[in-house]
């Protein structure tokens, strides 16, 4: 699939959207996970700091002690990331022996009494701790003194939890993503089917198959399937308005002629053999001209309307050998049919005859001694003309199927035959292609330009009689 390709376009989008939302949920959940962990850490030091303040005394001497303090044995242990830190405002500090030799600078804050205060400071080794701290008044003597108490827990563990559950949440994503990109996939591919299936309509109309685009589509897709549906009904029209007026033209031109036919006969009569002649070969080249654009308005009339159409070939090429022996030229050459089988092809049977009798009248025209035509539905759908005669140049091959060039052009012998055989294969989607042939003269090859409307190969369980089953025919007219 190319960029230019909707689908394409789709699940790209699709893809980078899961993306862009994966990796936003990814973040949010890792930074609620991480404070829900540090909400709970914080839950324990809230239990450690009651346990702290139930234990906090003074002697007899005025001196802060500490008679129960928390059982958590990382207290005791120095460096643990758990630790406690109780202070008066007359710089008394009692700290756990996990403080070491350091202490807890806390910030300048005087909570109120029973009021809990949290904060995040830098403890020991820099370590970032979460600390719990609460102001309460003991009395010592005669007088109520303010007391800090304080408990803090190293955050190293929050992110620790916190990196491990970005590794797994980051693998149960993947997984999710690798599903919403299929799951897009599977709903592109549901939403493009009724364009699929449209742009399967619009080759059946295009191959004759059927006259108008199927109205079974989705709500989205009507208005633009009623739009196609009416250009295809304008266009039909158009096109049968110029049919008739081509037609009507060269039906027209026929009277014409019929009476210049008459005029040269008269002319013949008369002894006025040069103006006759003049006349007959003008007359002639009009004459062609009208054939051609009958033949031309036939063909794409019918080409319109195929759905269905086939034509046996055996007995068609049977019935224009038995119409060439009728002419001069065929009385000194030999014709020979190999055609495999009883293969049909897709054409009507006029157009198919307009094609395969130019063909084969002019191959008799050049040919030496010998013309051939084959076919084979069992192995392509090519139908070809070949003969002995001079051939064309690969050159001038190439020329006169050019667009806007014409054998009629291009001097003795052309005519407007193949101009024809042109038009009529060009209504049907097929194409003529020149090589050189076996024989040595010119190949002409008739076969569909996209390979779908090929011949239709013979049913191995229909009888046959003697001449299907025979390969080859050889035809001495």
């Amino acid at each position: 699939m190319s960029w230019g390709s909707l689908r394409l376009r789709l699940v790209a989008g699709g893809l980078v959207a899961i993306l862009i939302a994966l990796t936003i949920a990814g973040a949010g959940l890792t930074l609620l996970f991480e404070r829900h962990v540090t909400r709970t850490i914080g839950d324990d030091l809230d239990v450690y700091l009651k346990q702290l303040v139930a234990g906090i005394d003074a002697d007899a001497q005025g001196k802060l002690v500490v008679g129960r303090p928390p059982t958590d044995p990382r207290f005791a242990d120095p460096l643990s990331g758990l630790y406690w830190q109780v202070s008066d405002d007359g710089g008394q500090v009692l700290r756990s022996r996990s403080l070491w030799d350091t202490a807890l600078d806390l910030p300048q804050d005087e909570p109120s009494p029973r009021e809990l205060h949290h904060h995040i400071i830098l403890g020991p080794a820099n370590a970032r701790l979460l600390v719990s701290e609460r102001r309460v008044l003991l009395t010592v003597g005669d007088r109520r003194a303010p007391v800090r108490v304080a408990v803090a827990a190293d955050l190293a563990r929050v992110s620790a939890a916190a990196s491990q559950f970005a590794r797994d949440l980051a693998l149960a994503l993947g997984v999710l993503g690798l599903v919403l990109a299929a799951a897009t996939s599977i709903q592109v591919g549901l939403g493009l089917r009724p364009l699929d299936a449209l742009r399967r309509g619009v080759a059946d109309v295009r191959s004759g198959q059927r006259k108008h685009l199927p109205v079974d589509v989705p709500a989205e897709v009507k208005p633009l399937v009623e739009e196609v549906n009416s250009l295809i009904d304008a266009q039909e029209r158009e096109i049968e308005r110029s049919r008739s007026r081509a037609a009507d033209l060269a039906h027209g031109l026929k009277t014409p002629l019929a009476a210049l036919s008459a005029d040269v006969a008269l002319l013949r009569q008369r002894g006025e053999q040069d103006v006759a002649r003049a006349i007959e070969a003008a007359g002639d080249t009009m004459s062609r001209h009208v054939d051609r654009e009958l033949a031309r308005a036939r063909a794409w009339g019918t080409a319109r309307q195929r759905g269905g159409i086939s034509t046996p070939l055996r007995p068609l090429v049977q019935s224009l050998m038995l119409t060439l022996a009728r002419t001069p030229t065929a009385q000194r050459l030999e014709f020979k049919t190999c055609i495999t089988g009883e293969p049909s092809v897709p054409l009507d049977r006029t157009d198919l005859a307009e094609v395969l009798g130019n063909l084969l009248e002019n191959a008799a025209r050049h040919a030496k001694s010998q013309v051939r035509i084959a076919a084979d539905a069992t192995a392509n759908a090519a139908i070809s003309v070949e003969d002995d005669g001079p051939g064309i140049a690969s050159a001038e091959r190439a020329r006169v199927l050019e667009r806007g060039v014409r054998l009629d052009e291009r001097g003795e012998g052309a005519g407007l035959g193949l101009a024809i055989v042109q038009d009529v294969l060009s209504a049907y989607g097929w194409q003529l292609v020149l090589t050189g042939s076996e024989l040595g003269g010119l190949k002409a090859i008739v076969a569909p330009r996209d390979g779908r409307d090929r011949m239709t190969a013979p049913d191995p369980n229909r009888p046959r009689g003697r001449d299907a089953a025979a390969g080859e025919t050889n035809a001495s007219i």
